[in-house]
């Protein structure tokens, strides 16, 4: 995409910003807090790159998340039918505060800590079927599979399903950009699968959240049946996408930074405060879900008019030096509380706490394993997602 300061050309390659993001969103951070850019999709929006803006613009009630808001002509975004797009990252007030207290219960920290011994169950399944092999791909065998398991054993999903769904959220959130007809296939398959599922559980309602939802839209009707299905939608896959990029991430961090993992290997009790500044290096999520003013509004200084498209950039917020000293130094001894990768205000991740624990767990895990854990990637490095949207790996090849 090429990027502008509201007077000033600043270009910036699509492939230079997939390929070392923190250097160029740094570019622009220090050049202006907040750029006119064209998005891949050849609209025009505005990004805001600096950790006090962003955070203010994630906390902005005058920001909606209803494309609804949207000028016309102006952002239309992925297409999903209205049965999966009536989710909460299109929703204000008062819709969103009725659907997110509906699910909110299923993820207060007190419900997940009772998750931790089955997570931690899973986690070891996982890595007794790698230990005897000696090396292996991380996401494919550890980090995909462990959040897949958890959110699908949450919702009720059977495990035969759990492959299916993943290559189409792959599809969907990072589609290959020769093979656009791969994500309108994901979308009608999900489409299917979730409504296949719902007729399921209401034929054989069960203990798990999804038949609670469909509880409370058929006998309480406080769901639409869209809303069901979209938040269903949502769970699943915000569940599982943005724990597998944290817990990759994370680990690739660690590896690569010898010392930081020695720090943590001779006090594990650090662990969960080292999560939050693993997030903050490298989180899975760097633009946070358009936005769109319902009035003029003024940001860093420059006027953004109603309806126009606005950017958050968390991973330009979290390696601003106005708010962390040394951003691009991994520091596992660092405060980073109020990092942003599971967001700010009344949109802060409902699955925070999940996550959270999650990679915890997760690493954990890893570590105790084995003591060994090494890299062993090919010589052009890891390789990504190549998205915009998601900042994730798709191998991670170790050696133990």
């Amino acid at each position: 995409m090429s990027a502008t300061t509201p007077s000033h050309p600043a270009p910036v390659d699509r492939a230079e910003l997939l390929a070392d993001p923190y250097s160029v969103y740094a570019r622009l951070r220090e050049a202006g807090p907040v750029h006119r850019i064209t998005g891949t999709d050849g609209l025009p929006a505005w990004l805001v790159t600096r950790y006090d803006d962003v955070r203010q613009g994630l906390a902005d009630p005058r920001l909606s998340l209803d494309k609804r808001n949207a000028t016309p002509g102006g952002y239309h975004g992925f297409a999903l039918p209205p049965a999966l797009d009536a989710n909460l990252l299109n929703m204000d007030p008062p819709d969103h505060t009725r659907i997110r207290r509906l699910v909110s219960k299923a993820f207060t920290p007190r419900r997940v800590e009772l998750l931790r011994e089955p997570v931690r169950r899973i986690a070891g399944t996982l890595l007794d079927a790698l230990a005897p092999l000696g090396r292996a791909d991380l996401i494919s065998a550890y980090a995909a599979p462990l959040p897949i398991i958890v959110i699908c054993d949450l919702l009720g999903v059977a495990p035969g399903d759990r492959q299916d769904f993943r290559s189409w959220t792959d599809a969907l959130v990072a589609p290959d950009p020769d093979r656009p007809e791969q994500a309108r296939e994901a979308v009608r398959s999900l489409l299917g699968f979730f409504t296949g599922l719902l007729a399921a559980k209401r034929a054989a309602p069960a203990d798990d959240l999804l038949s609670a939802l469909i509880a409370v839209r058929d006998e309480e009707d406080r769901l639409t049946e869209d809303e069901l299905m979209s938040l269903a939608f949502l769970v699943l896959v915000a569940g599982y996408e943005n724990t597998v990029h944290l817990i990759g991430n994370a680990t690739l961090a660690l590896l690569g930074h010898p010392d930081q993992l020695a720090a943590l290997r001779a006090d594990p009790g650090r662990l969960g405060p080292a999560v939050e500044e693993l997030a903050r290096y490298d989180g899975p999520v760097p633009l946070a879900v358009r936005r769109f003013p319902v009035e003029d509004v003024t940001i860093g200084g420059v006027d953004v008019p109603a309806g126009e498209t606005v950017l958050l950039s968390l991973a330009a917020a979290h390696r601003d030096p106005r708010r962390f000293a040394d951003p691009d130094r991994l520091d596992l001894g660092r405060d980073a509380g109020g990092h942003l990768a599971l967001g700010h205000g009344i949109h802060y991740c409902l699955g925070a706490p999940l996550a959270r624990m999650e990679t915890e767990v997760a690493l954990s895990a890893l570590l105790d394993r084995f003591p060994g854990l090494a890299l062993d990637l090919p010589p052009d490095g890891p390789r990504r997602r190549p998205s915009m949207r998601s900042r994730g790996l798709l191998s991670l090849p170790v050696r133990y």
